[in-house]
Formats: structure tokens, C-alpha cells, sequence
């Protein structure tokens, strides 16, 4: 990951707000624009279910195309599955390690390759501890406040009722943040936590379709599905509707010039159908 340096990162607006946010904090790769995102942290049980899994798989594909932001603690379970989700999907997706972000203490050491990937993807690493700082069980409750306070709202997919997902939960309710919880079976222990957050006042979270609602979304995604396209721009977001892509790329696709293709890139800017992050061309 060298050629992602660690950096000083300048807090970002919301972790403002927390009255016990961080005084500094350190990134690897490139922190999203917080005027255009709105940041959703995925939080779940170690010891996932076939179910957990599945549903995050679900949510996550269902907010493609959306300017969301994937928030996670680089973990075990629903954690790793939330990065992988949004990778898979074109989502930009952040990892909180309980650890320091050098290379040799970065925690679990078996997701090193995960982090890659969420760097190579166009996401990023921050933590507040010094780069060689190792997980400890004091860095944990520290990492998951940063969590819920990074978040315009936190998504529990599966929580037992004693556990540090509730308790990162609890800190999202105390810091005026949205929770949505997944309902499961009354007979799971792995929803229990969840069932009981919803019977508190938690959102039920049914399909990706409740957050795009909660958001104000869909309207704006019909509105998008009716604007008019040249033929080139239909072929434009066919190409990018699976993976980003550099204009250079784009071109040799299309098989046309740069400046034509500046031209079509510009149209759907316009339109606000696509985007430039990090050298790539992206949808919305």
C-alpha cells in the first residue's frame, strides 16, 4: 500500500458535530466530497448468518447508481462483507480499522489485501490512532464512535442484544444520526439485537428502496431515467454502468477521439449522470 502514503486528514463536517469527535485523524487514498455523498456505515455481527450476508448483498447492489458512501470497520463479518459489497458495486467505500493504518498492525492482518482493494477502488482508510498503533480492546469502542459519527445514518444488519453493535448504535441515536435496523427471525439470537432496536424506534430496513425513500432519492432517479441521450451518451453509461473507467479507456471503447469524448463527459455532467473522481469516469 505504499503508494497510498498515510496522510493528515482535516476532520470532516459531521465527525464536527460529536461532542467527543477526534483531534486529528490519519488517511490512506482519497476522503469522498461530503457536499455530494451521503454516508451510510454498515454495522453487523462478526458471526455472520447466510441471511446477514445476503442482506447486505441486497441493500448495498440496490444503492448503486446512488451517491452513497459505504462506511465500515474493516472487520469480520458484516464488516468485510459491506467493503466487498460496494467495491462490487461502484461504491466508493470507507474502512475504520481498530488500528493504526501502517502496513505491519493494520487489523484483521488477513484483510490486508481487502484494504487494497477499497484503495485501488477509489476508497480510503482513516483511523485515529498513530500508524503503528495495534488493536487493542480499548481501540474498538474508540474506532466504532468514529463510525457512527462519520454516518448521515447507520444500517444494522445483524446485532445480538448484547453486543458492540447495539452499543455503536446507541452512540448513532446519541449523536442524532439515523439508524435503520434489518427485522430477522424471533427466534435468532443474531437478530435479536436488531428486532429489539426496531421495537425502540429504529427504522425497519426492508429493501434498499426504504433508504433511497428516506433520502429523497427516487424521484430524483426518475427524474434522471427521463432525460433525453444522444446515442453516444447511452453507450457512454452502458460501459460504465458495471466499473469505472479512465478517458483514455472510454475512448479506445468507443473508438472516438478525446475531445469528442470531453464533450459527451461534459453533456452528462450536465445531466448529472456521471462523475470524475480520482481519474475515472463514474455513473451516479
Amino acid at each position: 500500500m505504499s503508494e497510498y502514503p498515510i496522510h493528515t486528514l482535516s476532520l470532516p463536517q459531521l465527525l464536527r458535530e460529536i461532542p467527543d469527535t477526534s483531534k486529528e485523524l490519519s488517511i490512506r487514498g482519497n476522503f469522498p466530497n461530503e457536499e455530494t455523498h451521503i454516508f451510510l456505515t454498515f454495522i453487523g455481527s462478526r458471526k455472520f448468518t447466510p441471511y446477514g450476508k445476503s442482506v447486505v448483498e441486497r441493500i448495498i447492489s440496490g444503492l448503486k447508481g446512488y451517491p452513497f458512501v459505504i462506511v465500515s470497520g474493516l472487520a469480520f463479518g458484516i464488516d468485510s462483507i459491506s467493503h466487498k459489497a460496494a467495491i462490487a458495486n461502484n461504491l466508493i467505500t470507507i474502512a475504520v480499522p481498530g488500528s493504526g493504518l501502517d502496513e505491519s498492525v493494520l487489523y484483521p492482518s488477513s484483510h490486508r489485501n481487502l484494504a487494497r482493494e477499497i484503495l485501488t477502488a477509489g476508497g480510503c482508510l482513516i483511523s485515529e490512532f498513530e500508524a503503528k498503533q495495534k488493536a487493542a480492546p480499548w481501540t474498538f469502542p474508540k474506532r466504532n464512535r468514529i463510525m457512527a459519527g462519520l454516518a448521515h445514518a447507520v444500517v444494522v444488519v445483524e446485532a445480538e442484544n448484547k453486543s458492540g453493535t447495539r452499543i455503536t448504535a446507541r452512540l448513532a441515536t446519541e449523536y442524532n444520526r439515523d439508524v435503520f435496523a434489518v427485522p430477522g427471525s424471533i427466534f435468532s439470537p443474531s437478530s435479536e439485537g436488531c428486532n429489539e432496536l426496531i421495537r425502540e424506534g429504529a427504522i425497519p430496513l426492508t429493501k434498499a428502496e426504504n433508504i433511497l425513500e428516506h433520502f429523497n432519492l427516487t424521484q430524483e432517479k426518475q427524474v434522471q431515467e427521463s432525460i433525453p441521450l444522444s446515442p453516444d451518451e447511452e453507450r457512454v453509461l452502458h460501459l460504465l454502468e458495471t466499473e469505472a473507467m479512465s478517458k483514455s479507456a472510454l475512448a479506445r471503447e468507443l473508438n472516438i477521439p478525446i475531445f469528442k469524448l470531453n464533450t459527451i463527459i461534459s453533456s452528462l455532467e450536465i445531466k448529472r449522470l456521471v462523475y470524475e473522481s480520482l481519474g475515472k469516469v463514474r455513473r451516479k
